[in-house]
């Protein structure tokens, strides 16, 4: 493993995890929320929804920008944008400010969340690609491991408003962490032939690649099996299950270990393997464990522990089908890489925003239809990938 590898998977990995910390971090305080702003449970959701319509949407925008300016004045813009919406969301006096504030922050997030895809295909492709993905989702996992716990201790010992000053905070650490520490990876001269046409032409290419759009898809519905766990976790393990919210903090942080954990293979199992062996193993683990779980509780099963174990498993196979899918996608559309990557964010967010939506519609207080919704995700994930990379389509010869 070289310096150069190291660095990159650390910096973008801690510039990927600033718009997931500003969800994680104030899950455990989405109770409280409700009932300092007198706001419904789906109310309260939608500051989240509102969230992640704002980082599908403005990822489009984003990624040819950035194919035609440069990855780092995109990224500059995003997290200011991002530092102010913190602000917002710290001063809202009701639940309709929250969600227009949270909108905002989603608007400048999703910066951050797009182009370090971009800037590892920039550099790096096939193997070497899926492992840096990897590495920089191991970076990545200080969101879901501590930012819960962060959250949990500033509502026990503070307010739900803490936790948006302290966001704020972080996206001015980011700002000065693009500064220092990241290079441009997109050079002048590639950038002399990206402009609004290209831009369009580009989006038309990815919209005909079925491949492109396959691989995508598979990787949305596993994102948004994990979104529809992050959304509702909290009323289900806080107020279904009665954990306080430091042990709430613990439960979700343990899911996210196994899906960073297991994703650490990623690179061993590709070079040994070849990505399309390790995409289908993992998509037929990730579908038998969720079914399995949707199965028990929808014959009664309504036990901590048993959700508990089988989600551990699922996500574990689940940190492995996120990298390679996206490695994949991106591999044959280098000279676009921040228009697909954008695209791609699109999808995903998208996806799981629906499939939320759907989720918290159907929410009765219960695991059940959180379950049944990760379980549908993943029957959708395994058919995708079933058809995609029938015949070995979905895998370009150099990511072999």
């Amino acid at each position: 493993m070289n310096s150069t590898l190291l660095r990159a998977a650390l910096v973008l990995g801690l510039l990927s995890a600033i718009g997931p910390f500003a969800i994680d971090m104030y899950l455990p305080a989405l109770p409280a929320i409700g009932v300092s702003l007198q706001a419904s449970t789906a109310e309260v959701q939608m500051s989240l929804l509102a969230f992640m319509a704002a980082i599908a949407v403005c990822q489009l925008f984003y990624g040819p920008v950035s194919d035609m300016v440069g990855r780092k004045p995109p990224l500059y813009f995003g997290i200011a944008v991002f530092s102010l919406g913190a602000i917002g969301c710290a001063l809202a006096p009701s639940i309709e400010w929250l969600i227009i504030a949270r909108f905002v922050q989603g608007v400048g997030a999703c910066a951050a969340m797009a182009l370090p895809r971009a800037i590892v295909r920039d550099g790096y492709t096939g193997a070497d690609a899926a492992q840096l993905q990897s590495l920089l989702m191991l970076v990545f996992s200080v969101s879901p491991i501590l930012a819960p716990l962060a959250g949990s201790l500033m509502v026990q010992f503070g307010d739900w408003r803490t936790i948006f000053w302290a966001i704020a905070v972080i996206g001015v650490l980011g700002l000065a962490l693009i500064g220092f520490f990241l290079k441009e990876t997109r050079p002048a001269a590639d950038r002399t032939e990206s402009g609004v046409g290209s831009a369009i032409k580009g989006y038309g290419v990815l919209l005909k690649d079925a491949n492109f759009l396959g691989l995508s898809m598979i990787g949305a519905f596993g994102m948004a099996s994990f979104m529809a766990y992050l959304a509702n976790s909290s009323f289900i393990l806080i107020e279904h299950y009665g954990l306080n919210p430091t042990l709430y903090s613990v439960m979700f942080s343990i899911n996210a270990v196994s899906f960073i954990g297991v994703s650490q293979m990623t690179g061993v199992l590709t070079r040994r393997y070849g990505l399309n062996s390790v995409v289908r193993t993992s998509v037929t683990g990730f579908i038998v464990v969720m079914v399995a779980l949707a199965a028990l509780f929808g014959l009664g099963v309504d036990r901590l522990d048993v959700l508990a174990t089988l989600l551990f498993v699922g996500y574990g196979f689940l940190g492995l089908v996120i990298p390679t899918t996206a490695v994949l996608a991106l591999e044959n559309h280098g000279k676009i890489a921040g228009t697909a990557s954008a695209l791609m964010g699109t999808l995903q967010m998208v996806t799981a925003a629906v499939v939320m939506g759907i989720v918290g519609a159907f929410f009765d207080g219960t695991a059940k239809p959180m379950v049944i919704g990760i379980a549908v995700c993943a029957v959708i994930a395994f058919t995708l990938t079933r058809v995609t990379m029938k015949g070995g389509v979905g895998a370009p010869a150099a990511a072999e």
